[in-house]
């Protein structure tokens, strides 16, 4: 049978998140690392988009999203649950994953590539990204993860983009008070 084939690139935040449930499910895939700037004609001509990741299933149906990537392999295989099966947890997830992808996901882009938005500094966009790790900080000191104490699509699907959040000034996160974000992350890094 033929692996279904994942474009990705290894530093996208969404591409990790692809990569990382695909594993734990146990789905072997052909992944084909691409360079952003020199796109295959073989992605394109399945994913115009032009954007990683893509999955390309052995039926030929093409998954363009990390969140669809993400639920497509744990309906394939979820051995240790991490989509949550009561309602608050499933809202819960929703909801951090929106704002995860959302107002954060903005706030990271300009934290990280400032001199690109030149009308305010850095600290701004540093501080609009920590509305969002603050409250990631009150539920980590609640639950050893997001939204209970195990590990669930939540976690996965956001820590690419908090990783990300951190290593744009790694001296200011190093010495931020985040103790408990700091954990999860190193935990989920390792």
């Amino acid at each position: 049978m033929q692996r279904p084939i994942l474009y990705s690139y290894r530093r996208c935040p969404y591409a990790m998140r692809a990569r990382m449930a695909l594993s734990y499910a146990g789905i072997q895939v052909e992944i084909r690392e691409i360079a952003l700037r020199e796109k295959p004609a073989h992605m394109l001509a399945v994913s115009p988009k032009g954007t990683v990741p893509v999955l390309v299933l052995a039926s030929n149906e093409v998954l363009e999203q990390s969140l669809d990537i993400m639920d497509w392999a744990l309906q394939q295989s979820d051995v240790d649950e991490w989509i949550i099966q009561d309602q608050a947890g499933q809202k819960l997830t929703a909801d951090l994953i929106a704002t995860n992808d959302g107002a954060f996901k903005k706030s990271l882009d300009k934290y990280k590539y400032a001199i690109r938005f030149p009308e305010n500094p850095p600290e701004i966009y540093r501080a609009q990204g920590e509305e969002f790790l603050q409250r990631l900080e009150i539920l980590l000191q609640q639950n050893t993860y997001l939204c209970r104490n195990t590990i669930s699509k939540a976690d996965v699907a956001i820590f690419p983009f908090v990783r990300q959040f951190s290593m744009v000034d790694e001296k200011w996160f190093e010495s931020a008070d985040y103790p408990s974000l700091k954990a999860w992350l190193n935990g989920l890094l390792n």
